[in-house]
């Protein structure tokens, strides 16, 4: 099979590269690209790299991501969430390729109390989910045969800055943390969600929305405490607190869980655990966790 990966160089495009190459009973031709090697939101860059790779599945795990940020810069959020992923989507129906699209949990309004399932009805809070939601759209509306938006939350890994290392560093630097304590969601370790993608794209799975975490969920609190105990350090150094403590531009979800009961359905393999998977990339990846936290 042939794949073509967008975002290549964030958390999820990394692993993505990672868990192909190590498939080596299943032969991968990858070409995988940045945002310097490929601008998604350019239709005439788009098609040509489709035209000469011809890939058999595309996976775009590029995004804009600054949440806060989009509150003012919503037309960028828009040209990369939603403006790319329809481009990608219209040329991967013309050549009859798979298009797997990464989303995110701020499609919804994030006050449910039990975990949204994919027919939920979506009512983004920020300009991030707004864009995202449209880039949703795009993919259903344009590549309705051959489309799947993937829904994911609260994503760390071994690349780039996120949570987990952000919480490594405060470990070493404070004798205390506050971490808000009334955000609900479940942790996701990128090179587990990277595994479930390549798993989807090979399946015989119908083409639709589908949600994919880590089992179980936490609070940010929760999840600050066991990368605590993962460090040795005292998870009672790590205090809760309320969102009203660290106002931000835009809102947070107040529950982010997402129920997985479509990706059951079409027979996929369940994500373990939340805190069985951050224990696992601290084995597996801790130096690069901890890469913050030395400096």
């Amino acid at each position: 099979m042939r794949w073509l990966i967008t975002g290549a160089h964030g958390q999820v495009g990394t692993d993505l590269q990672r868990v192909l190459a190590e498939a080596s009973s299943q032969a991968a031709t990858v070409r995988a690209v940045g945002s310097g090697e490929l601008d998604i939101t350019d239709r005439a860059a788009i098609a040509s790299t489709v035209a000469d790779f011809a890939p058999d599945v595309i996976i775009n795990a590029a995004a804009y991501t600054a949440v806060d940020a989009a509150e003012t810069d919503e037309d960028r959020a828009y040209a990369v969430n939603a403006t790319g992923p329809a481009l990608l989507a219209a040329e991967a129906a013309r050549a009859g390729a798979k298009l797997v699209h990464i989303s995110t949990d701020y499609v919804f309004a994030g006050d449910a109390d039990s975990p949204y399932e994919v027919d939920a009805s979506t009512d983004p809070r920020s300009a991030y989910g707004r864009t995202k939601l449209a880039g949703e759209q795009a993919v259903r509306e344009l590549a309705p045969e051959h489309g799947y938006v993937v829904r994911t939350a609260w994503v760390y890994g071994a690349t780039g800055s996120n949570f987990v290392k952000t919480m490594a560093k405060l470990e070493r630097s404070h004798d205390t943390v506050s971490v808000v304590d009334d955000q609900r969601g479940s942790p996701t370790w990128s090179a587990d969600l990277a595994r479930a993608l390549v798993e989807l794209a090979r399946s015989d799975a119908p083409a639709g929305v589908y949600h994919c975490t880590n089992a179980g969920d936490t609070t940010w609190c929760g999840l600050t405490r066991a990368i605590f105990e993962e460090l040795g350090a005292d998870p009672g150094r790590v205090l809760p607190t309320t969102s009203a403590a660290f106002p931000r531009p835009a809102p947070r979800p107040a529950f982010s869980v997402l129920g997985d009961k479509a990706w059951r359905a079409a027979g996929l393999t369940p994500l373990r655990d939340w805190r069985e998977a951050l224990h696992a990339s601290f084995e597996e990846a801790g130096e690069a966790l901890r890469e913050h936290a030395e400096r």
